[in-house]
């Protein structure tokens, strides 16, 4: 049952910290005081259409209290979840004891995107960005959170769209973009399972395959066509009107934030930093080298991104937004990797998964490769993007990487290298999500009353 917040103002809304997760356990531990957490935008749009729901199937699982009349149980601590892709549908797991929580029946070929709610995710389908609800959250009463479990759901949100494309998610805001279209919605992440909700829209002049991110109050979003694409704008988040542009990045494509609010996009021939209103350009050290998939975090200025000649992946990128330079660190053993090998770490590490089964952590300001750990057998990157190939995802702490041919998910200690978990999953596994389920608002529980305890 979708919850309804209760914020200090109009336009405010709570976020509290999460826990982590250590080497044999999530510990859900309170880290800070709520947060407010302010989203003004203003424009017209439409609210989400809906379309029917998919059959879900789920299994029992254990309840830790008492179970209210729709169905959540509330847990003594948070319930991280993941949801991976397969041909055919989206399953959903207990990402601590790998059972299973739902499965989503649904044909074809499934993106998946995370909401940033930490609950749900966007699932890109025929309608358009079509949210799934996996059924784990949490309520902040007073000064402190309680958390619950549901069955996941595929839901009847869905924010339209002919081609759904990039889905960036920043500092509570979610920006969704039509390919076919150039139509932009900016929407609160914390509202994405509010079926009244409406997003502010922007439309870019041209229909291409583009991007778009609000960052301290501007909108960034690319420009150009189905034939070519090379312009990135700076836009007034409220207004839309131009504070900067560069027509410097050709087939623009990926994006990232480092620290500071300072943004980083790929291009076939090195990347733009964005910093507030000023644009600067890194040329790559190769005449082919390309950057198009792009790794930040706000506790770090350097961003981790793919860097191919000709198509080759065997190094990567690491961009320093301070000096704006390009330093590549080339993987031991002529080891590549794919798009959906790359990761941060809790301390920012740049983390990719090689195609000879190892996970490396490099120290970002040195670019040293500080680690390596055999976590699987040697894999080849298929040529095809939509083709399975192992994935990589950081969440509450631990290293999550699948095994397409094995049909295993592992979960590994990216301090030791340790693989603290093995799960034989049911299908070959695709696109892979994470939440936490351990971000609130403080409003009336789901059965309608209030907590004082």
């Amino acid at each position: 049952m979708r919850e309804t917040c209760i914020p200090f103002d109009n336009d405010s809304h709570y976020r509290v910290a999460y826990g982590s997760m250590n080497k044999l356990k999530y510990i859900a531990v309170l880290l800070a005081p709520v947060v407010v957490m302010g989203l003004a935008l203003t424009g017209c749009s439409s609210a989400p259409e809906s379309t029917p729901s998919t059959s879900v199937s789920t299994t029992d699982e254990d309840h830790d209290h008492e179970e209210d009349a729709n169905g959540a149980t509330e847990s003594a601590a948070n319930v991280p979840r993941l949801a991976y892709t397969y041909d055919g549908g989206i399953r959903v797991l207990d990402a601590l004891t790998g059972e299973e929580a739902g499965n989503i029946v649904l044909a074809g070929f499934n993106r998946l995107n995370p909401a940033g709610d930490e609950r749900a995710a966007f699932v890109s389908t025929a309608a358009g960005f079509q949210v799934l609800d996996l059924g784990v959250y949490g309520i902040v009463h007073g000064d402190h959170l309680h958390y619950y479990k549901a069955e996941p759901e595929l839901s009847d949100i869905v924010f339209r769209a002919t081609t759904p494309g990039h889905v960036v998610v920043h500092d509570g805001v979610v920006v969704l973009f039509d390919d076919a279209t150039g139509l932009v919605r900016i929407l609160d992440a914390a509202e994405v399972l509010d079926a009244a909700y409406v997003p502010t829209e922007y439309t870019t002049a041209e229909p291409h395959h583009g991007v778009a991110l609000l960052v301290d109050g501007r909108l960034i979003v690319t420009a150009g066509n189905s034939a070519a694409r090379s312009t990135v704008y700076v836009l007034d988040g409220e207004s839309f009107a131009e504070l900067a542009s560069s027509d410097q990045c050709p087939d623009v494509h990926g994006e990232a934030v480092a620290q500071g609010e300072v943004s980083v996009f790929g291009c076939a021939d090195g990347a733009l930093i964005v910093n507030g209103t000023t644009i600067t350009k890194v040329i790559s050290p190769d005449v082919n080298g390309r950057l198009s998939a792009l790794s930040g975090t706000e506790e770090s200025p350097i961003v981790l991104g793919n860097y191919s000649i000709d198509g080759t992946y065997t190094s990567v990128a690491l961009l320093d937004t301070r000096t704006a330079t390009m330093k590549l660190v080339e993987l031991p053993g002529g080891a590549a990797y794919s798009g959906h090998s790359l990761a941060r770490g809790d301390d920012a590490a740049a983390l990719v998964l090689g195609t000879d089964g190892k996970l490396y952590v490099i120290d970002c300001e040195t670019g040293v490769i500080t680690a390596s750990y055999s976590v699987l057998h040697a894999w080849e990157a298929p040529t095809g993007w939509q083709e399975p190939r192992p994935s990589l995802l950081m969440l509450e702490g631990m290293a999550y990487i699948t095994d397409p041919q094995a049909r295993q998910l592992y979960i590994v200690y990216p301090a030791t290298g340790e693989i603290w978990k093995t799960i034989t999953l049911s299908d070959v596994p695709n696109e892979l999500v994470g939440v936490t389920g351990a971000r609130g608002s403080e409003h009336e529980d789901l059965d309608g009353h209030d907590h004082d305890d």
